[in-house]
Parts: structure tokens; sequence; C-alpha cells
């Protein structure tokens, strides 16, 4: 078998202190087995050895529940699920990317324009992050990439497996062919490009930060070009806390209408004075506007923006408290959310559902048995999908059996929050 330095480091331990700032001690184990079979897996498929490990974390919105796009604060985070990659460097001129239970994706570096045919597809999103790149100036003359890639962040989850996705194949380009010119905001912002233009979707950029940045960030999107973005520490252990990402069982799918309407009806109440986001509309001429905008845009749209405005702000009161040391405040902020998600955007329940509820029974149970501790709340888009909790340590064991009893066997992640962004270990 052909020699692998990149295999003889991960073995000898000489990779032990990434992975350990990736994953922390408890998973390092776990961790160097499954970067030793994704190796293995990239020897197989591209019959020589790999040169360097990617890695980009799923992520969790900690608040700012629909408020990037209307150009609003989020405070999300990475989180120690990952999509990792095994790749090196080819003259095939091809960017050939092998995500594992998909088909080989196979790009040609001499054309990048966008596919119609491609849309919602992988290749879409490589495609898109590889022409972005060009057109910032990455020569890709006479080069290629190879690269095998696994996921651990479960799909519908809430924890943005196309964003981390994005975020990895930007972050191996960067390091492969730009000698990293483009820094965690910019490969965040060359993943939107690629999921908005190529892929089909006008997605915001709070995933792609979170991922792409790692830790807990406050992000401003007031001029999305340019979003402000501060690193916060935050040790939930240290805090007394589990993050714990329960999925409902009820799935994203068929909900697209359900999405579109948010924005649809925000964007109803924006132009009514002339603009295009809420975050450009002060908020005092919105509540004076209230009784003609109930004519013109409806209740459940003035509802939305309330809101908004709202949770922008409570956005911001959780950085302030993160910063200050106050988990209590944090928690307390994090129950109104989910409250103003519930009751006034209304992402929680598909319009007309009856018997099928699952998302806001998952809420009200992981209430119960909280009971007054810690907090619960609906996890990104809602609709279908996750819920949110933070529980107390020294009731973790209990909360996951007992959430599961309902909810279903593995239903409850328990996560840590992954100080480290998008990154090569090698």
């Amino acid at each position: 078998m052909e020699r692998n330095p990149l295999r003889e480091r991960l073995t000898s331990g000489a990779l032990d202190g990434q992975l350990l700032a990736l994953y922390g001690p408890a998973k390092l184990d776990r961790q160097k087995a499954r970067y030793a079979y994704v190796l293995d897996k990239f020897a197989g498929t591209f019959h020589r050895p790999a040169e360097a490990f990617f890695s980009a974390p799923g992520r969790t919105e900690l608040g700012g529940n629909h408020t990037d796009h209307q150009h609003g604060r989020v405070l999300a985070a990475g989180v120690d699920l990952d999509d990792l990659a095994a790749a090196a460097r080819t003259d095939t001129g091809l960017l050939r990317v092998m995500s594992e239970g998909y088909p080989m994706v196979e790009i040609p570096l001499n054309d990048l324009s966008a596919k119609p045919d491609e849309q919602n597809t992988t290749a879409a999103l490589v495609r898109g992050v590889a022409a972005r790149f060009a057109d910032l100036g990455c020569d890709f003359s006479g080069a290629g990439l190879d690269a095998y890639v696994v996921s651990d962040v479960p799909g519908g989850s809430g924890l943005s497996s196309s964003a981390a996705f994005e975020v990895l194949i930007g972050t191996a380009v960067n390091d492969l062919f730009f000698s990293g010119k483009c820094d965690p905001v910019q490969i965040a912002q060359i993943g939107q490009y690629a999921e908005n233009v190529y892929f089909g979707k006008p997605c915001g950029l709070m995933d792609q930060t979170a991922s792409s940045v790692g830790g807990v960030v406050a992000i401003d999107f007031n001029d999305p070009a340019a979003p402000l973005v501060e690193r916060i520490d935050l040790d939930l252990r240290a805090m007394g806390h589990a993050l714990c990402i329960l999925d409902s069982g009820a799935g994203h799918g068929d909900l697209t209408a359900e999405y579109a309407a948010i924005t649809d009806e925000l964007r109803t109440i924006s132009r009514y004075f002339g603009k295009e986001v809420l975050r450009d509309v002060p908020e005092e001429d919105f509540a004076a506007a209230i009784p003609a905008l109930r004519t013109q845009a409806g209740d459940r749209a003035v509802l939305r923006a309330m809101h908004f405005f709202d949770e922008n702000q409570r956005a911001l009161a959780q950085a302030m408290a993160l910063k200050a040391g106050d988990f209590e405040d944090f928690l307390r902020l994090v129950s109104d959310s989910g409250r103003s998600s519930a009751l006034y955007l209304q992402n929680v329940v598909p319009t007309g559902q009856t018997a099928n509820q699952e998302l806001m029974l998952a809420i009200a149970w992981c209430g119960r048995l909280l009971n007054g501790r810690g907090a619960v709340r609906v996890h990104g888009g809602g609709f279908g999908g996750t819920a949110q909790a933070f529980v107390p340590l020294d009731m973790l064991d209990a909360f996951t059996a007992s959430a599961e009893a309902v909810l279903g066997q593995g239903s409850c992640h328990v996560l840590s929050i992954r100080p480290v962004g998008g990154a090569k270990i090698a």
C-alpha cells in the first residue's frame, strides 16, 4: 500500500490536538476511527492517498428566529456534528466530490456557469462555490480536486447540513487553490451565493456564517454584504446545562409555501413604508400604522412583524446576557423567543394542521419535563423539524429518557458547541 503521511499523522496522535479542539476528549477515539474510515474510502474511490482533511460544523440558532432575511440580528453557534472530507489536489481539471450515499459529482472547472437542470442538487452547490471563487480571482487552470465526504449532521434536523457542505467545499477550495485569501465570513458569503444563485434557494447568511466562523457568534445583518460578526465565549457545561436538539418527527417536505408566506407577508409590511426589509422600517412608524396595515396586509402579517421587531432586540439582549455571564437571563430570553415564535410568528404548526402537530407537541412535552427550569423553543425555520432545549445537567438523563418515550428512540441529540468553524486538519 502506498505510504500516506496523513494516515501516519492520524495514527501517531499528531492530529489529536486539532481533533480535541473540534470534538472534545469524549469523542476523540470515535472521531479518529471516523477519520481513518474517510481515508480508506478516499483511497478506494480515487486510488491514491488524500493529502488533507477538511471539516465544517452544523449550526444551531440560539436567537433571532426568522430575523436574518429581514437584515436583523441573530445569535448562533457551531456544533460538534460536522461534514468531513478527505481531499487531494489533481491536474484533471475536474472538481470531483463523492458524498457518501450519493452519486459522484464531477464539475469541469472550465465550465462554471449555472445549469438550470442542476437546481436543488449537490452539483449546483459545488459548481456555485467554485464559480464564486473564480469570480474572486481564483485560478483553476490545470487544477482539480478530489474529495470524499461523510456527514453526521442529520438532514432535516435544523442543524443546516447544506450550509455545512457549502462551507466544507469552500474551506477546501480556499486552502488548496486560493492560498487562504478568504476569511470565514467571505467563505460563508460564497456558500450563500451558491445556494441562492445555483441551488435556487433564497436563504439568508446565518447558517453559513455560524458554520464557517464557529463558536457562538452574534451577527448583525444590517449590511448583509458586510455583516458584523462577534465571537462570544460560552461553556454550557460550566453553566450547568446541556444543549439538546429534539426531532419532532415532522419533516420539512412540502413546507416551501409556509416559509415563503413569512417573507411575503413581511415584505408587504415593509413595502407599505417604501422599504424592502423590516430592519429599515422604524418601529414607531410601524406601530402608528397598525390600523392601516391590518387592512392592507392582514392580522397575521402584523403579528409576524411584531415578532421581528421584538426578536431583533431579543437577539441583541441574549448576546449581552452571555457576555455578562448572566445565563439565567439568557434562558429567560430563549423562552420568550419560543413564545413569540409560536404566538406571533406562528411557525410551529403548518396552516390548517389539526391532527398532526408534532413540533408543538414536542415543545409542550419538553416544557412539562423541564418544569420551569432550562428553556425550550422552536429551532430554525419551524413548521416541521426540531425543537431546542437547554437542559440542566442534573436532569439530563431523565429528560432524555422521557422525551424519547414520547418522541421516539434517538430523537434527543445532546450537542456541544464547537469553538472552531470550517477548518483544515493536516
